[in-house]
């Protein structure tokens, strides 16, 4: 039995040390740069027969170190085909972490295709000198036509944050609804059910300025008579997004291509932030001062998780950081600040030199840290006496009027006497 305990601790401490051993290259290259590539747009969508389809690709560095040079090629099998063998590899360039960009490709789709779904393969590669690591894609060729008489119509559209700012990430929620009410209707005295297919929907950008990171959404299923569905597509705005609204479209393929449609998608970008602005003199009389501030939302939907943090050489703020939480749009909150000099500075004509201040607000707008800078403040100190000398001549004057109040009521007593 002791033999057998030696062998079974043997095989246990031989296994731990070879999964160590295979562990460690997964762990230096989560480290370094990692690239995830995603088809973001096809254009038409789905891609038709004897056509040119337009394929979008975007590429994401999600690791933590810089990619040098990186490449994307494309690996095209029947159906599809490149305009050029030569556009195959396409580079990007660097990319830092949590960076990303795109690369369009133009392929043929062979005139003989069937209708269906095909696969297509997309290489990259962090630079020259590493392997190609490849992905396969499903691409749609074709649209099936159904006899259901159902119609699919754009319900609603929320955008959370409600109003991005520039840089900003988000989502853009469109519910689909089914607008038929019976389940079946007649036509030319035929019968057909109302229900309604969602057999692919994409969103599109219109400009450079908003960005779509998601693929287009396939085979939703089937919505009987008033059902709905909600589809959610990962958005940006650029960091030099224009301010207004953009308009993106949102491409349906339905029952067959009678039921087709393409909606307006708004999308409002605006740069108004948080505003802070004194709402009382910005003193310190003998290094001391309760300082006001009114802290107002000027962008067009609330803010989340709002604070304050002053900042002043040789000056401490209690407290040193004043957390608002949410602010609507317009509105106003006052907030104040017990300030205390360390030790002031006191010049010949009684009063010390100002103290620049800063105000740093940070907020969230939606899933998006902020933060501006208020600058280009100055507190005034000045020194006052505390009122001793003055308490003095005050209560000498008091015994004074007492002493020659005393006086005359004596005289007066006195003159009785006589």
């Amino acid at each position: 039995m002791k033999g057998l305990k030696t062998s079974i601790t043997f095989v246990v401490t031989f296994l731990l040390l070879v999964s160590s051993v295979f562990a460690a290259p997964a762990s230096a290259s989560t480290a370094g740069a990692n690239l995830k590539v995603t088809i973001i747009e096809t254009n038409p969508y789905p891609a038709k027969i004897g056509e040119y389809l337009d394929l979008t690709v975007q590429v994401e560095n999600i690791g933590r170190d810089r990619a040098e040079n990186v490449d994307i090629e494309i690996v095209p099998e029947y159906p599809f085909s490149l305009d050029s063998q030569k556009n195959a590899v396409q580079n990007i360039g660097s990319l830092a972490p949590e960076k990303f960009a795109s690369k369009e490709f133009h392929l043929f789709v062979d005139k003989n295709a069937q209708k269906g779904v095909r696969s297509i393969d997309i290489r990259t590669r962090i630079d020259k000198n590493s392997p190609w690591s490849e992905r396969t894609f499903d691409l749609r060729i074709g649209t099936e036509t159904f006899d259901s008489k159902g119609t699919v119509e754009l319900l609603e559209i929320v955008s959370s944050p409600e109003v991005f700012m520039p840089g900003d990430r988000g989502t853009i929620t469109v519910t689909l609804k089914n607008t038929a009410t019976t389940p079946t209707v007649t036509i030319d005295g035929k019968d057909y059910d109302t229900n309604a297919r969602v057999q692919a929907a994409v969103l599109r950008t219109l400009s450079d300025e908003v960005i779509v990171l998601d693929a287009p959404y396939e085979e939703m299923g089937l919505l009987g008579p008033g059902d709905s569905i909600k589809l959610t597509f990962n958005v940006m705005a650029s960091e030099d997004a224009t301010e207004g609204t953009h308009n993106l479209e949102l491409a349906l393929e339905g029952n067959s291509f009678d039921y087709n449609s393409r909606k307006n998608i708004p999308l409002k970008v605006d740069s108004s932030n948080i505003k802070v602005i004194p709402s009382s003199l910005l003193k310190l009389v003998n290094g001391e001062a309760t300082l006001k501030f009114d802290v107002a939302n000027t962008h067009p939907n609330g803010f989340s998780s709002v604070s304050i943090k002053p900042e002043a050489e040789g000056v401490d703020f209690y407290p040193a950081e004043y957390f608002i939480g949410p602010l609507d749009p317009d509105e106003l909150f006052t907030i104040e600040f017990d300030a205390v000099a360390d030790s002031p500075s006191e010049n010949k004509r009684g009063s010390s030199e100002p103290v620049n201040l800063s105000l740093s607000a940070s907020y969230g707008n939606g899933i998006n840290k902020h933060e501006n800078l208020v600058t280009n403040l100055r507190i005034q100190q000045v020194e006052e006496n505390k009122g001793g000398n003055s308490g003095l001549i005050i209560a000498g004057i008091l015994l004074a009027a007492l002493a020659a109040a005393g006086i005359l009521i004596y005289r007066k007593k006195q003159g009785k006497n006589k």
